[in-house]
Parts: C-alpha cells; sequence; structure tokens
C-alpha cells in the first residue's frame, strides 16, 4: 500500500486529538476525492474506512453530492434488496 508523508508540524498542528489524526486525514481525502470525482464512491468509502451507511451519512453531513455510474446504482439497488 502507498502511503502520504505528512509533515510532523502539519501532523502535530492538527486540532484533533493525536490518536484520531490518521483517522481524520483518511476520512478528509476520501470526502475530498470523492467531491473531486478522482474516487468512486465505493473506493472513497475504502479509503474512509468508514462502513457504508456512515460514508453515506458523513457525504450527506458535508452536503456533498453523490455523483452515481450506472454500475454503482445498480450495487446500492442491490445492497438493499438484501
Amino acid at each position: 500500500m502507498g502511503s502520504i508523508d505528512v509533515p510532523s508540524d502539519v501532523y502535530d498542528a492538527l486540532n484533533v486529538p493525536e490518536d484520531e489524526r490518521e483517522d481524520v486525514l483518511r476520512r478528509e481525502l476520501a470526502v475530498a476525492l470523492y467531491r473531486e470525482g478522482i474516487l468512486s464512491v465505493g473506493k472513497a468509502r475504502e479509503l474512509s474506512g468508514l462502513s457504508r451507511p456512515d460514508f453515506h451519512r458523513l457525504l450527506g453531513d458535508r452536503e456533498v453530492d453523490r455523483h452515481y455510474t450506472l454500475e454503482e446504482l445498480e450495487e446500492d439497488r442491490a445492497f438493499t434488496r438484501r
């Protein structure tokens, strides 16, 4: 797996408890990359480390428009039928 080096002064400046910093960075990166259309919702959710419902709730909280492909729509329909 790849990694991103965050300068220690930036990491230390994050206004969240130290044990939450990596999770916050992953979620923020996931939301931003999805918002910009760089990652699909599935891959962004995977990056975030959140469950499917929790990631969709986060997107809703951030008022991020969903951009579904036909394939993603079919996956969501299949998921709701289970």
